[in-house]
């Protein structure tokens, strides 16, 4: 089954398979790494340990993504995408022994590595088949991974009290088989295209275009900012006098806020009523205000501290569904297609390195001066990084 390189608007029954994958890599992320927080006593983790399996995944899709993102450049996509989905079942079988903490690691890891095959695939097949529509499919499919962001603790939480982590894991690669069972039908064998020979100064010289760093930035300002408040939003909340629903409540804000966001600024983003670098500043410096409405919850008396917590949550939701879309979309339009599958790992290996660094920077501020220091130092570095957000959209 094949399809030109670019078509106006392509079918649902194509991308939507496609969509599916980001959903499973956010799902099972974040349904594992809730459940290990939750049962670590019941199982025997002590806190250093527990770090470590938290790490895995993210430690396995940095050194990973770019190298799957390459080869999928040169064998197509799709294969790089199913072979990744099997792998992910795989490694969640092993999960079913999770009994022991060595065994969970080994789980952990194969998901990360897994999952960096065919996360970067998938953005490449996305920015392949999106014809002219790169804002709208990136927007839908960022919208997928928001629900996974979303659901994945709350639909974790609940197969663990069914069945403990076997049932999880095995939930997961029911999941992961069925959605590369999809892709396999569904989605069109891409080709590789011819690619040049690049020179390591050549290579050098992409990486530092604006179009390709201010736009990974971007991307590691937002991906880490989702991070932080995903931590410490609740724990903010929480040492607040919030209960414990109503704290976890905001990350479930923050996640939907962003999905139903995201669409929508696509569409906006090719139409023209969006410029590029104004929309990827625009959504930092919401995410920004967002940081720093948070710092207000200390302020606010008794119940109302759920104010501040949740407009913060609204806002830095926004923020990361106007700025995300609209910088993988740009980085679509702005690399050729013959090696789009590496330019999206390795932007995507910048997602995970503002993964662990927003949490990183709010916590070792908070640790010295409180959480609601920490939160104003994110605003300020998110802030900056909007002025370094690329002017032009620059089509290839």
């Amino acid at each position: 089954m094949s399809l030109p390189q670019r078509q106006p608007s392509p079918p649902r029954a194509v991308v939507v398979p496609l969509y599916a994958a980001g959903f499973t890599t956010a799902f099972g992320a974040h349904s594992i790494a809730a459940g290990l927080g939750a049962e670590s006593q019941d199982i025997g983790l002590n806190l250093l340990v527990l770090g470590v399996l938290l790490a895995l995944y993210d430690v396995a899709e940095v050194f990973l993504k770019p190298v799957f993102g390459t080869l999928a450049d040169r064998i197509g996509p799709k294969p790089v995408i199913v072979g990744g989905l099997l792998g992910f079942a795989v490694a969640s079988l092993v999960g079913l022994w999770s009994g022991q903490p060595l065994l969970l690691a080994a789980a952990r890891l194969g998901q990360g590595a897994a999952a960096s095959a065919f996360s970067p695939a998938s953005s490449a097949s996305v920015a392949r088949i999106a014809g002219q529509h790169t804002g709208r499919y990136f927007g839908r499919y960022g919208a997928w991974k928001g629900l996974g962001y979303a659901f994945g603790p709350l639909l974790g939480a609940a197969a663990l009290l069914a069945g403990g982590f076997p049932l999880l894991f095995g939930a997961l690669a029911v999941l992961a088989l069925g959605v590369a069972a999809w892709v396999a039908a569904a989605v069109p064998r891409l080709d590789p295209l011819p690619r040049p020979r690049y020179t390591v100064a050549d290579l050098a010289r992409q990486l530092t275009e604006r179009s390709f760093l201010g736009t990974t930035l971007v991307l590691a300002a937002a991906t880490g900012s989702l991070g932080a408040a995903v931590g410490f939003l609740p724990a903010l909340a929480a040492r607040s006098g919030l209960g414990t629903v109503e704290a976890i409540g905001a990350v479930t804000v923050l996640a939907l806020g962003s999905s139903i966001i995201q669409p929508r600024v696509g569409r906006l983003r090719d139409a023209g009523r969006v410029r590029d670098g104004v929309g990827m500043a625009g959504g930092l410096l919401v995410i920004a205000a967002g940081a720093l409405v948070a710092t207000l919850t200390p302020l606010a008396p008794g119940g109302w501290a759920a104010v501040p917590v949740y407009a913060a949550a609204l806002l830095v939701g926004a923020g990361i569904g106007v700025a995300t879309p609209i910088a993988f979309a740009h980085l679509a339009d702005a690399t050729p297609q013959e090696r789009m599958g590496r330019t999206m790992g390795t932007a995507e290996l910048g997602r995970e390195l503002g993964d662990a660094g927003g949490p990183l920077l709010v916590g070792a501020v908070a640790t010295g001066a409180g959480i609601g220091w920490g939160l104003g130092a994110l605003a300020v570095v998110v802030g900056g990084i909007a002025a370094l957000a690329p002017g032009l959209r620059t089509r290839a």
